[in-house]
């Protein structure tokens, strides 16, 4: 289910409509990172660097502080969330037709996705709980955009407690990822993390026995990265229980279609640090 949500929200980051809104609020849209970080950390309010480096995890602090808290001098996080909304249903109205958003299987998708993040335990999981504290849009597509970033949040939070849990600093957990194959070295240079940050980072886990002199992982370090993930999963399960298998199933067959139009669109990078988005 993560597979074919995740990229039902991820057009926030790539849409040429997202990057419309995001110029008409006046950010710099000659990179996504601007827009990037005031998008999603704008449900938190108006917080500054640190706390937005704690919850997004993986990015250097540095590269946060260059875009927090600068983003809501530019736009109130009020606003932001507002335009988010609107580049969401010009996207999605662009990528997959009105007809298609008009259908009653779009609107019980919306309304089964709703029920799935509704249920999602919030403890403990600060991006989930202030995208679940927004009020619900009307239009079911937005309804569905909306529960699905609820739904990779909740589960983007329970998968950095696994990454705590499995020792895994910020920089670790992507020098370990990369060890594994799951995208290139450069892929994660997104992050910002400078090459010795990310050597040193190389050079514990090397220490530890996860990772070779070359930095592929090792029998270990691919263990490791397996324990992360079914962890991380059984921590993101709860939503999909109290849907129910059936509803579930329903659901995978809803969206299925969605996840092809918006992958088979060339809208997504292939490869990214999510390990997700392969046909």
């Amino acid at each position: 289910m993560w597979h074919l949500i995740e990229p039902l929200h991820s057009v926030i980051y790539y849409a040429p409509e997202v990057f419309a809104e995001a110029a008409a609020l006046g950010y710099d849209v000659t990179e996504r990172w601007p827009s990037y970080f005031a998008w999603r950390a704008a449900a938190l309010g108006p917080v500054d660097a640190d706390r937005v480096a704690s919850a997004f995890y993986s990015f250097s602090p540095a590269k946060v502080a260059r875009h927090v808290p600068a983003a809501w001098d530019v736009a109130a996080p009020a606003d932001v969330l507002a335009a988010r909304l609107r580049a969401v249903d010009a996207t999605y109205r662009a990528l997959l037709g009105d007809d298609v958003l008009t259908s009653p299987e779009l609107a019980e998708a919306a309304a089964l996705a709703r029920r799935a993040a509704e249920a999602a335990d919030l403890a403990g999981r600060p991006l989930a709980a202030a995208h679940a504290a927004l009020p619900w849009p009307e239009a079911p597509h937005l309804v569905l955009w909306q529960a699905a970033t609820i739904l990779r949040e909740h589960r983007g939070d329970g998968h950095l407690v696994a990454l705590r849990e499995a020792g895994l600093d910020p920089v670790e957990s992507l020098v370990s990822f990369a060890a594994v194959g799951a995208a290139a070295e450069a892929t994660f240079e997104s992050r910002g993390w400078d090459p010795r940050e990310w050597a040193a980072a190389r050079d514990r886990l090397a220490a530890r026995g996860l990772v070779h002199a070359d930095g592929t992982a090792t029998d270990a370090g691919r263990a490791l990265r397996a324990e992360v993930e079914r962890r991380t999963d059984e921590l993101a399960a709860g939503p999909w229980i109290a849907l129910g298998p059936d509803a579930t199933a329903r659901l995978d067959a809803l969206v299925g279609g969605l996840w092809l139009t918006i992958i088979g669109s060339g809208l997504l990078p292939s490869e990214n640090t999510l390990g997700i988005g392969k046909i």
